[in-house]
């Protein structure tokens, strides 16, 4: 489909939803515009990943355009739900709005994320306390918490980031894919920091 034809029908779904209320009477018109335009979308994603996040694009996330592109696509769905361009300049707009708020959001995550395993790692790292010290209570809680872990995920954290296997080492321990290692330990890194993300360097270190 040229680019043309692609603006054209964009404009002619944009028409049809101004003139909808309700969701459900909009859904199918949100799904045929998202369709069409799929293609932008992909440019766009990929334009804003490569050109401004290119960090993204490097282990730990290794994110994909097309990852990026099923994220935006779920929220432009529910921005639509409320926000109506009524121009295709104005759509697109708005996508890139998205995108750059998917981005920003998957940084700022990146960033809390490296930062709490580094003190999942000082910590663990840290010589033994007295048993009624505030440190040795949160590695405690730490070990908890990564026992805890669903098994495959455990496992992942375990080798990598205990043991200090390459995710290609531990990969071939398993007799999985580095790719499977990888979303095992990046899920687990997210359960950590859900459930651990009241613990700070500062207040571990020095509370009384």
């Amino acid at each position: 489909m040229n680019e043309g034809h692609t603006t054209s029908v964009v404009q002619k779904y944009l028409d049809e939803l101004a003139g909808l209320h309700g969701e459900m009477a909009a859904e199918p018109i949100v799904q045929s515009l998202l369709g069409k335009s799929v293609n932008r979308l992909h440019l766009l994603c990929s334009t804003l990943l490569y050109r401004n996040y290119p960090r993204l694009l490097r282990p730990p996330l290794n994110l994909e355009p097309e990852e990026l592109l099923g994220a935006v696509v779920e929220r432009l769905i529910k921005a639509l739900r409320e926000v109506r361009p009524t121009t295709v300049r104005r759509f697109f707009a708005l996508a890139n709005q998205h995108i750059r708020w998917e981005l920003n959001d998957l940084v700022r995550r990146l960033d809390e994320q490296a930062s709490q395993v580094q003190l999942l790692e000082s910590l663990l790292k840290a010589p033994p306390e007295s048993s009624g010290s505030p440190l040795s209570a949160n590695v405690r809680r730490i070990i908890e918490t990564i026992e805890n872990l669903p098994d495959e995920e455990c496992e992942a954290f375990n080798l990598v980031r205990i043991q200090g296997m390459t995710q290609t080492e531990a990969a071939t321990l398993l007799g999985v894919s580095a790719k499977t290692i990888q979303r095992r330990l990046n899920r687990s890194l997210v359960l950590l920091t859900s459930q651990l993300g009241d613990l700070h360097p500062q207040r571990a270190i020095t509370d009384p």
